[in-house]
């Protein structure tokens, strides 16, 4: 199984930007759906948006719908999460998974997740 690895992670003040990318470790993602959790220290796993191996097809958890945009580039193997407007309780471990299922909007619907990147919104 192909293990995600997502970068771009970092500390942002409220309001801010940031741009996640998830790639395969080695060889390619299957043409599956995709998807963003994140994870609080103490929280549980948050689904945080998912997507269709066409791209056409998108889920946004309430909380982040309208700020962020979750999109992929299937001949880079790709898959981004735009982060827009950052609050400080979007601080977590955001990590990318595939899910084969024809659903993909909650945790329980995605393949293995990854490490994660961590991101950091200061207030």
């Amino acid at each position: 199984q192909v293990q995600p690895v997502e970068s771009g992670g970092g500390l942002v003040q409220a309001g801010g930007s940031l741009r996640l990318s998830c790639a395969p470790s080695g060889g390619t993602f299957n043409s599956y759906a995709m998807g963003w959790s994140r994870q609080a220290p103490g929280k549980g796993r948050e689904f945080v948006a998912g997507i269709s191996w066409s791209g056409g097809t998108t889920y946004y958890a309430d909380s982040v719908k309208g700020r962020f945009t979750i999109s992929r580039d299937n001949a880079k193997n790709t898959v981004y999460l735009q982060m827009d407007s950052l609050k400080p309780e979007d601080t977590a471990r955001y990590s990318c998974a595939e899910s084969a299922r024809h659903h993909y909007n909650e945790v329980a619907d995605f393949e293995t997740w990854g490490q994660g990147t961590q991101v950091t919104v200061s207030s």
